[in-house]
């Protein structure tokens, strides 16, 4: 957003009305404002790039939300709700992917996030004749490299340990709000947190 145009949304969010083009009233406005960025938004500021009044004007809930490739449990989720989508929209009955298909989702590391993974969804849901989507229409471009291809259980535990990483993360080393998040028994989160050889007190912040 140019500066000239930073200082008018600034005076909109500030006074809450405008002028709409050609007019000389003012129109007052009643609305909530969600701004979304891939910027580094204070270094923006240090810049001179990016007004700083504007800024915490906008900063007051901040949401971090860690890219695709660092929250992969999101990924089956994600995939259920593009079919869904596709499905309406290119009038088919995909009724979901192999496990091999899968497994290649959950491989990728997603340079362009969810987008990304939107458009490799509407690709596959489009060639597919089959009511399940098969690996080669996952990602072709990207070849198939077997070597990459672990072991399901490699696979399973290796995604279970950055998934139990994840949530402590969140939850800031706090065992009973991580087990809720994960829908398990304290007793048993402790349990993978023990195969893993993770300690919760790592997590815990100051």
């Amino acid at each position: 957003m140019p500066l000239s145009i930073q200082a008018k949304f600034l005076r909109v969010l500030q006074e809450r009305q405008f002028y709409p083009v050609g007019s000389e009233q003012p129109l007052e406005v009643d609305v909530r404002v969600i701004v979304a960025t891939n910027k580094d938004l204070e270094e923006h500021v240090r810049q001179g790039l990016f007004r700083e009044d504007l800024y915490y004007r906008i900063h007051v809930i901040p949401v971090m939300l860690p890219p695709l490739r660092e929250r992969k449990e999101d990924i089956p989720v994600l995939v259920d709700h593009f079919l869904k989508k596709f499905n309406g929209e290119m009038n088919k009955e995909i009724r979901g992917l192999t496990p091999f298909a899968m497994q290649r989702l959950m491989l990728h590391d997603w340079p362009g996030n969810v987008r990304e993974l939107e458009n490799t969804i509407e690709y596959a849901v489009a060639m597919t004749r089959q009511d399940v989507i098969a690996e080669d229409l996952i990602l072709p471009s990207k070849g198939t490299p077997e070597e990459t291809i672990k072991p399901l259980k490699e696979a399973r535990e290796t995604f279970e340990k950055s998934y139990l990483i994840r949530i402590l993360e969140l939850t800031r080393g706090n065992v009973s709000r991580a087990a809720t998040l994960a829908g398990k028994y304290r007793a048993d989160l402790y349990n993978l947190l023990k195969k893993y050889l993770i300690n919760p007190a790592d997590f815990k912040k100051d």
